[in-house]
């Protein structure tokens, strides 16, 4: 009875800080009771909770819409949507975990999307909460009938998932994952202003998020030591953003501080409860502690189904090749001719020079830098796979000019190659080793130990006082982090990490910014119209070496770039571009805010 009455003790103290009543108390008391004296296993005493957050939701929900329904003032209107907000990060861990789709649908990004279906093309329309806030924020009367279409589509995914939800069976691994899932979801979308862009709501929410993994945690029986470290952390994290200023805070420290320790304290919590941790492939590999790890990321994880993994035999033969001509028409160009190492594998120009010397290609030449952390490839993201785009660019007139089967034709004759891919391959030089060999190589080019990882680790690694500014604007008010997100810096949306976005951000022609840069990106090989002038998010990282800018090239510093996105991109230039994706006010940034913007950049 001595452990039952020390879990009781600590509910209840927790019980008390979080809501500050007797009827809470209470009601802890009694649901300890029952666990203890019923033998409840702790993923149903989580499945009752989340059940009934669901009905609160319902409630909160059906409450906005009644306000917009009766034409309530604005105030009232905006105070029960941020009530519903609210009430949905207090389900978000779990519903994000086994109901992706709903989530989706409840709290998806404002733009839609186009997908291609059968090679044809689709718009999907987006829905949900961060839909309606463009609406309410400030409230537009004038579209109040799309504002109750939304919140009537809102109420109907709620309701469909209190349905689902009552079938669906939790695990206790699988409770712990989604918590710590949560952790690295406020980080990288919660406080960065990711899902509440307008009202900028983010850090109440991100309170509301962790008071539901406290709660959670309280179904189960922690040793005493352990549960007190856990709630004193989430305690602190949630002081940490209480009363905070979207701007102002401070979310490299509270990154460093509070929430990293609350993920590694969570899986150390699992572990000691027996609880195997999720054993399926991801990008963000389910042993990472925090997104900082040496070895969170797994550089496999786009690897096309049936390829052969990296190896070190592989990567050497990939670096042989990529500095070899041997793959190019005329046998004088290599890869390395446009991706430098001394440039972070660009080449220091606008854009590369063709095979013949005469022309220029009309694209900058992208790092190939953590290009293993991206789902698409090419700037216009029209292929998926790293073998794909090395089958491109050598088949291209304008760039290798060659062939893969001149190629492994010319590889079958040189002996010091056939030796090499023996090595690396049962079967020898064939186009598919020939094309993994090269890919392997472009997988073990990756940055993830700066300074600023090392300082987020906790190891003596120093960051100057105006990189660590820099982090803070790049992570809040410069909103740079909401289409780079953190930690690689891409367009790799997390948690999940499975998906790379493409911007439209309206980049001028020239440097004089009159006119929109003619090149329609991933429209040319989609043919859906918001793709028109849409490029793929690039990885920030290495951007010291990666000048000029752009998908043209056409800015030649980092200070160039933040002043363009300070003027709120194309549509900021006076440009007509309806599908700019990139918010178009302006960001206001003081020119102390610019110079550490830049410094932090160059610290990755």
């Amino acid at each position: 009875m001595g452990s039952i009455y020390s879990f009781m003790k600590r509910s209840v103290y927790r019980s008390a800080v979080l809501h500050g009543s007797v009827a809470s108390i209470l009601l802890i008391l009694v649901a300890v009771l029952v666990q203890s004296f019923t033998s409840i296993q702790p993923h149903k005493v989580v499945k009752t909770t989340y059940l009934t957050d669901l009905a609160r939701l319902d409630s909160a929900v059906t409450k906005l819409y009644t306000t917009i329904e009766r034409r309530q003032p604005a105030p009232i209107v905006q105070a029960a949507f941020r009530q519903s907000r609210l009430a949905y990060k207090r389900v978000e861990f779990l519903t994000e975990f086994y109901f992706s789709g709903s989530a989706k649908s409840l709290n998806g990004p404002p733009l839609p999307e186009g997908e291609l279906d059968d090679g044809i093309g689709v718009v999907i329309q987006p829905n949900g909460f961060q839909v309606t806030e463009e609406m309410i924020f400030p409230l537009d009367a004038s579209r109040r009938t799309d504002l109750l279409r939304q919140m009537a589509s809102i109420k109907t995914t709620v309701s469909q998932l209190r349905r689902v939800a009552n079938y669906n069976e939790l695990t206790d691994s699988q409770i712990f994952d989604a918590m710590r899932l949560e952790v690295l979801r406020l980080i990288t979308l919660g406080i960065t202003g990711f899902d509440s862009p307008v009202s900028l709501h983010s850090l109440p929410e991100g309170i509301a998020a962790l008071e539901s993994l406290d709660h959670a945690l309280l179904a189960y029986p922690i040793a005493t030591q352990q549960a007190t470290h856990l709630h004193q952390t989430i305690s602190k994290a949630i002081q940490a953003m209480r009363g905070q200023s979207f701007n102002q805070f401070d979310r490299l420290g509270f990154i460093r501080q509070y929430a990293y320790p609350l993920s590694r304290l969570l899986m150390e919590t699992q572990l000691a409860l027996g609880y195997p941790l999720a054993t399926d492939k991801r990008m963000l590999r389910p042993t990472a502690r925090t997104l900082s790890d040496t070895n969170a990321f797994d550089p496999t994880f786009f690897l096309p189904y049936n390829h052969a993994l990296p190896t070190a035999d592989r990567v050497a033969l990939g670096k042989m090749l990529f500095f070899n001509p041997i793959l190019s028409g005329n046998g004088q160009r290599t890869c390395a001719s446009c991706h430098q190492p001394n440039r972070a594998f660009t080449d220091g120009e606008p854009s590369p020079l063709t095979l013949d010397a005469k022309h220029r290609i009309g694209r900058n030449t992208p790092t190939l830098v953590n290009a293993a952390f991206q789902s698409f490839q090419f700037m216009d993201s029209r292929v998926f796979f790293l073998e794909d785009q090395i089958t491109d660019v050598i088949h291209n007139s304008q760039e290798m000019g060659g062939s893969l089967t001149s190629a492994t034709a010319a590889l079958q004759k040189d002996s010091t190659f056939q030796k090499q891919f023996a090595q690396a391959y049962a079967d020898g030089v064939t186009e598919t080793n020939l094309k993994n060999a090269l890919a392997s190589y472009v997988r073990s080019l990756i940055s993830l130990n700066t300074r600023s990882d090392r300082y987020l680790r906790g190891e003596k690694a120093a960051l100057t006082a105006q990189e660590k500014m820099g982090f803070n604007v790049f992570m809040g008010k410069g909103r740079c982090a909401t289409c780079h997100f953190f930690p690689l810096f891409n367009g790799t949306i997390p948690p999940a990490y499975v998906k790379t976005e493409s911007e439209v951000l309206g980049a001028p022609a020239t440097a004089t910014e009159r006119q929109l840069d003619a090149d329609e990106g991933r429209y040319r090989s989609t043919k859906i119209g918001i793709h028109r002038n849409a490029f793929k998010t690039p990885t920030v990282r290495q951007a010291a070496l990666t000048a000029p800018y752009m998908h043209n090239g056409v800015y030649k510093t980092l200070d160039q770039v933040v002043e363009f996105y300070d003027k709120g991109g194309g549509v900021g230039l006076g440009f007509t571009l309806e599908n700019q994706t990139l918010p178009f006010d302006k960001l206001n940034l003081t020119l102390t805010e610019k110079r550490a913007l830049v410094a932090f950049m160059k610290s990755l």
